[in-house]
């Protein structure tokens, strides 16, 4: 039975009459009801596979080949104008989809099972209509999303799967314009109110590290990733693909040797939450957290470049400090994730001031200096090469954690040597040697 506030709608499956049963060769659609309707495209009925991948919990992230028969999208396309808008997608074979609205800022998303994009480069960069821009990508494991970001608030007029040759069929959902009362929080704003609290789960007090350990765990976090790709270049290069790269290798160089157990964030392009990501820190009880990012800038783009290390503080060290770390606390508002609200009532302040109040600061900072020491020899930094603000994915009261920008993708210069796997292994390298060297005083220190 449909659920209230959500329409429910067919999604045609052709050449599969033994497993799906019978399927109408027309497109099967339903009008959304209601000011603010959601909607869901799902094959009738579905099959045992979708249940599957809908139910199946998230495992730990971890390198595979692509699924052999996944589901690919081909296209996808906005038409129309700033009064209605559609956007479509080929897709090779139906799916189940679920189409939903978020609001601040306002966004339409469509969440997809075990999808493959395979689209051309560039999709989704210019908006058309209602929509300015919109991305895709791995949300999850079994769990593909589409977040469009819209120019104004906008309702999901109708949604539906329209069948084409063989099992093709194109996802076809139209909006139109609405008014901010009649959008609400958007038809997916529920979600926020189920969504984990913050505080408690990453914010509780520090728990000891376990004191037979016998050398220190690391955790390289390659920032961004799946739906989320980060800062753009001029010639389509993400920051995404940019930070694992280098992740890795950071990864293989802190390996050798054996003197640290090492770990990463994610291996693959995935999209993992800022909260996932300081959750698994403190899960691990890591003894050091490196961040990996690429920036991006529009003023003074030919001119700007080289690497920043960012530690985390209650004030931002300058007004670009602060924009960077406001730019990068949005990861999972792009990723179409309906937040946690607890920042907007002061809790953040009294947080920040328990952390700085910890040793943790302290060896952050030592950390931080050691790496700017370390990479001036082989790499370029920027002008001020040390600044600190309120880092979200930094606020970690018992690891010293550092966010390292390694460069501007808006930077000819710089975008070339992102994309260059002998810079990437120079960086790794110097990233490297700073952790020998924070680590070794620490280890002469406590003797």
């Amino acid at each position: 039975m449909p659920r209230r506030g959500r329409a429910w709608i067919a999604a045609a499956v052709l050449g599969l009459p033994a497993l799906f049963g019978p399927q109408s060769a027309s497109a099967l659609e339903t009008k959304s009801k209601g000011a603010n309707p959601s909607a869901v495209a799902q094959n009738v009925p579905p099959s045992p596979a979708t249940t599957i991948v809908e139910k199946r919990a998230a495992r730990a992230d971890a390198q595979k080949p692509e699924k052999i028969g996944a589901v690919s999208a081909t296209r996808a396309e906005l038409a129309g104008n700033e009064a209605a808008t559609t956007f479509l997608l080929d897709l090779s074979s139906g799916v189940q989809a679920e189409v939903f609205t978020l609001a601040d800022p306002y966004r339409v998303v469509i969440d997809l099972p075990d999808v493959v994009f395979r689209l051309p480069k560039g999709t989704g960069q210019d908006g058309k209509g209602l929509i300015s821009a919109f991305r895709y990508g791995l949300l999850a494991e079994g769990k593909a999303r589409i977040v469009l970001d819209a120019r104004q608030p906008v309702l999901i007029a109708k949604a539906g799967m329209i069948p084409g040759k063989d099992r093709a069929v194109r996802l076809s959902v139209e909006l139109t314009a609405t008014t901010p009362a009649a959008f609400g929080g958007g038809t997916g704003g529920e979600r926020g109110a189920q969504a984990p609290q913050l505080k408690p789960e990453i914010y509780e007090e520090r728990s000891e590290k376990p004191k037979d350990r016998a050398k220190p765990v690391i955790l390289v976090d390659p920032g961004h990733g799946g739906i989320d790709p980060g800062a753009m270049s001029a010639d389509g290069l993400a920051e995404k693909t940019v930070v694992l790269a280098v992740a890795q290798k950071l990864k293989d160089r802190l390996s050798q040797g054996g003197r640290y157990d090492v770990y990463m964030t994610r291996t693959r392009d995935v999209f993992i939450s800022l909260d996932e990501r300081l959750k698994r820190s403190k899960t691990l009880a890591a003894d050091l957290f490196i961040s990996l990012h690429a920036d991006s800038i529009v003023q003074n783009a030919d001119t700007v470049r080289g690497a920043t290390v960012y530690t985390l503080s209650e004030r931002a060290s300058d007004e670009e400090a602060r924009l960077m770390a406001e730019k990068e606390n949005a990861s999972d508002a792009i990723a179409g994730l309906a937040t946690a609200k607890f920042e907007e009532h002061g809790q953040v302040r009294s947080i920040l001031i328990d952390l700085l109040k910890r040793e943790t600061a302290n060896f952050s900072a030592d950390f931080s200096n050691t790496l700017v020491k370390k990479m001036t020899k082989t790499v370029s930094l920027s002008r001020e090469p040390h600044r600190s603000a309120a880092f979200k994915v930094l606020r970690q009261a018992d690891t010293p954690s550092v966010l390292i920008e390694l460069g501007y993708m808006s930077h000819a210069e710089d975008e070339k040597l992102l994309n260059s796997p002998a810079w990437q292994e120079r960086v790794a390298t110097s990233i490297s040697t700073a952790v020998d060297a924070y680590f070794g005083k620490r280890t002469t220190g406590s003797r």
